[in-house]
């Protein structure tokens, strides 16, 4: 769990991550160098759900590498069903992170969303449903492995 208070926004109790696989974590079905050892450090903290459409054929592989929770959506209001998944967890102990139209419901719904500007660039859907937006997925788990961080850029 990853507790943090961030003066004059809220109190945040995140026990799960749920991440967008392509464009977030992988690009063109390969996981971003660094991404592995980051989500094994939180998985300490947190319980990480992959959630995906699965564009490249790659999920079931990578969840399994990696030791991740996955969930495979199905074409059809994909961002509903991120969204669902998220409420399903308990939207107040959820940190989601993604960049595509498809994960702005997710985004919009956590208790902390987090849109990254990667290669496969951010969808203004999303840019608009987070909470806040980082230049790469290394940056985003970051701020989960030192909270702090989200103090100097969410406090009011």
């Amino acid at each position: 769990m990853i507790e943090i208070t961030i003066p004059g926004y809220k109190r945040l109790v995140l026990e799960h991550l749920v991440v967008d696989l392509n464009g977030t974590v992988a690009l063109d079905g390969e996981v971003l160098a660094g991404v592995a050892q980051r989500l094994a450090v939180l998985s300490a903290s947190l319980t990480i759900h992959m959630i995906t459409a699965d564009t490249h054929g790659r999920a079931t592989e990578i969840g399994q590498r990696f030791g991740l929770r996955l969930l495979l959506i199905q074409a059809g209001d994909e961002s509903g069903q991120k969204q669902a998944w998220v409420e399903h967890l308990g939207a107040d102990r959820v940190v989601a992170i993604g960049n595509g139209v498809n994960d702005r419901g997710m985004l919009a719904a956590a208790a902390l969303g987090i849109a990254v500007l990667g290669p496969e660039g951010l969808a203004t859907a999303a840019l608009q449903s987070a909470d806040l937006v980082v230049s790469r997925i290394e940056d985003a788990l970051d701020l989960l492995i030192r909270p702090h961080r989200l103090v100097a850029t969410l406090r009011r």
